[in-house]
């Protein structure tokens, strides 16, 4: 049976089922209520079987695999000159580390008997979870901003969902997605004291940003980290932050690793966002890097973290606080110059891409990081997708 969906702050237990609310009527996003947690000491990576990606950690996952391309266990090479090691989450599937949360969350829409999907995003995200959805044989739609880059509104296309070009910012998508999911009956029980959003419209809500499915599959990333080291953690791990679905998945992974007792300790999670977008770098009173006045902001190159109020905002600064991590904002020119540099190296991935690795040159020139800690970072998106 599919697990139920709980409410961390008030406790209430919603049944799963095609119609469950996608958020809780206090505000608060939901979870699942079954958490597996297995014990016993792992196996080393040449003993692993990975033939299943990462479904290959199944026992951490309170989802059953039912929509999967085997994606997963992406490459954690050397790269001496950043004196760190990247993960290659850009050969994923679709070219994004979204495959990972499309996979969980396609599978909880089968597991759940939804017949569409729908989601908004400013086009990876889209294109995952198409591309899932007509592996699963569901219907979706995307809902995506009007200047969605060509390469991804096709390959939503291309996979037989129907895109819907919103005008405005990426919160209008977000809001004319959520209207579409909650159709004419809106809040189910408005005007009495818990409005509960249920999913009663065009579709079954499969929102990167709200769905806990979402991050059951990117805390995976945490997990083969671990793996493919040897099941020790790294000094540190830095990240971009839109919505935070990567950022968040490597604090939960990571956390439950070590919670299992299979690592010991978790490392420190340094985000980065860009300037022009930059909530949580203003809630915890953060650092501006490589911005003058009258510079292009640096979300005008990467667009793929373009949040204004990331949905689970709380729970990224909770992240932060709980592992002695940090972050940033970067302006367009560290952003350019990182990006620039990936590609003279080999590493062909998309400008939002380049947001990590030049906040891991930015923490270290600040003094954050130091030469020899031991750090990781994700190169998220391909460079195929800016075509």
């Amino acid at each position: 049976m599919p697990s139920d969906l709980v409410c961390p702050d008030c406790e209430i237990v919603y049944e799963a089922s095609p119609s469950e609310p996608w958020r809780c009527g206090c505000g608060s996003p939901l979870e699942f209520a079954d958490r597996p947690l297995p014990q016993g000491d792992p196996l080393p990576l040449h003993r692993l079987d990975t033939s299943d990606g990462l479904w290959t950690f199944f026992e951490f996952l309170p989802i059953e695999r039912h929509v999967t391309f085997h994606e997963g266990f992406t490459p954690l090479v050397d790269a001496p000159e950043w004196n760190a090691r990247f993960k290659l989450e850009y050969v994923l599937p679709t070219g994004s580390f979204k495959d990972r949360g499309a996979t969980t969350t396609l599978s909880r829409a089968v597991e759940v008997g939804a017949e569409t999907v729908v989601e908004d995003s400013s086009g990876n995200a889209g294109a995952a979870i198409a591309t899932y959805a007509a592996r699963a044989g569901l219907e979706a739609e995307i809902y995506v901003p009007t200047d969605v880059k060509q390469s991804k509104l096709m390959a939503i296309q291309r996979a037989g969902a129907r895109p819907v070009r919103i005008e405005g910012s990426r919160e209008d998508v977000t809001e004319a997605c959520i209207d579409a999911v909650e159709g004419d009956r809106g809040d189910a029980t408005e005007g009495t004291a818990r409005a509960t959003p249920y999913q009663t419209g065009e579709g079954w809500y499969a929102s990167h940003a709200w769905n806990p499915a979402f991050y059951a599959g990117t805390m995976t990333f945490a997990f083969e980290i671990a793996a493919q080291r040897g099941w020790e953690v790294p000094d540190a791990v830095v990240l971009p932050i839109g919505h935070g679905t990567l950022f968040l998945g490597a604090y939960r992974g990571f956390a439950r690793l070590n919670e299992a007792g299979i690592v010991d300790g978790t490392p420190r999670l340094l985000g980065a966002q860009a300037t022009g977008y930059t909530p949580i770098v203003g809630a915890v009173d953060g650092e501006a890097v490589g911005t003058n006045d009258g510079e292009t902001v640096g979300a005008d190159i990467a667009d793929g973290i373009r949040i204004i109020e990331p949905a689970r905002g709380d729970e990224i600064l909770t992240a932060i606080e709980a592992t002695d991590g940090d972050v940033i904002a970067l302006g367009a020119d560290p952003i350019e110059s990182a990006l620039d540099r990936l590609h003279r190296g080999g590493f062909y991935v998309e400008p939002t891409s380049a947001v990590a690795p030049a906040a891991l040159e930015a923490y270290r020139e600040h003094g954050v990081l130091s030469a020899d800690d031991d750090v990781v970072v994700p190169l998220t998106g391909s460079g195929l997708k800016t075509l």
